[in-house]
């Protein structure tokens, strides 16, 4: 299958959309193809009709992933530092104001495609805020793709996701496998909790709790005016009052909805859920 007719790029298009959130442009039909004709040659459909009838059948096995094929999940750790050390020297500690020690501090990233991020979250906050151990710190990272979830819990990485790390923090917090790849050590391999997670949901953004802070970069993008609006009111009644939402450095939410604060620290501009009673 080396192309898509513009009927059956529509389909594709409207199907996706309903099911993430997510809108596919008309320059991606070079992009899209291809990933349709492996996952027709994956469940050994002949033509698009067939594929396309066993994508859409009620509870099919096939949507999984067909999401997986078209997902981004470029990332590395201490990807936007400058956000994490936000998170140390401000954003925290406006969170633990009220917080006695031993309370939960609860921090959410999505989407965290291979655990890069989720797991900068843990390395930056024991290197960084001197509190780490006051509290009971929950680390949540969440993405659509489930291929990508399991790639983060095994927390094997090569030489390019590790970067920006120096050597030291690498011998600390990784045990190598061979010249190429690094196994982050079990201790933070148990810090995360992974989840999958479509955003536009509500119920499924209700599921996972009241966070402190959220990081959600570099994922409104994908969206259109209706599903970003969506997907920040969600994270709005995700936040608790006072939590904090940490965007893309492309990304802004004063074009997208007048919920959150705007809140300008030295080292990054982030939105607030207001207090309560606050308007």
């Amino acid at each position: 299958m080396s192309e898509l007719t513009e009927d059956q790029f529509r389909l594709l298009w409207e199907y996706f959309y309903r099911e993430t959130g997510m809108a596919f442009t008309e320059g991606r039909h070079a992009y899209i193809a291809p990933r349709v004709a492996e996952r027709m040659r994956a469940t050994g459909r002949q033509n698009f009709a067939a594929y396309f009838a066993c994508l859409t059948a009620h509870a099919s096995a096939e949507l999984a992933p067909f999401i997986n094929a078209f997902t981004v999940n470029e990332t590395y750790f201490y990807r936007e530092e400058y956000q994490l050390r936000c998170l140390t020297t401000d954003l925290l500690r406006h969170r633990t104001e009220a917080k006695p020690p031993g309370e939960s501090v609860r921090l959410w990233s999505l989407p965290c495609s291979t655990g890069e991020e989720p797991y900068s979250l843990a390395i930056f906050l024991l290197e960084n805020w001197s509190y780490a151990d006051d509290y009971n710190i929950e680390i949540i990272g969440s993405d659509i793709d489930t291929a990508v979830l399991a790639a983060a819990a095994a927390g094997i990485y090569g030489k390019r996701a590790l970067m920006r790390l120096d050597s030291g923090l690498v011998e600390k917090y990784f045990e190598q496998l061979d010249e190429d790849n690094w196994r982050i050590i079990q201790d933070l391999r148990d810090s995360v909790l992974f989840t999958s997670i479509n955003a536009v949901e509500p119920a499924e953004v209700r599921r996972h709790g009241s966070f402190d802070v959220i990081f959600c970069r570099n994922m409104l993008i994908y969206f259109d005016e209706i599903s970003r609006r969506t997907v920040a009111e969600n994270l709005y009644e995700a936040l608790l009052p006072g939590g904090y939402l940490c965007l893309g450095h492309a990304e802004s939410m004063s074009r997208i909805s007048g919920l959150f604060e705007i809140c300008r620290y030295d080292d990054a501009i982030v939105y607030r859920r207001p207090l309560e009673g606050k308007p």
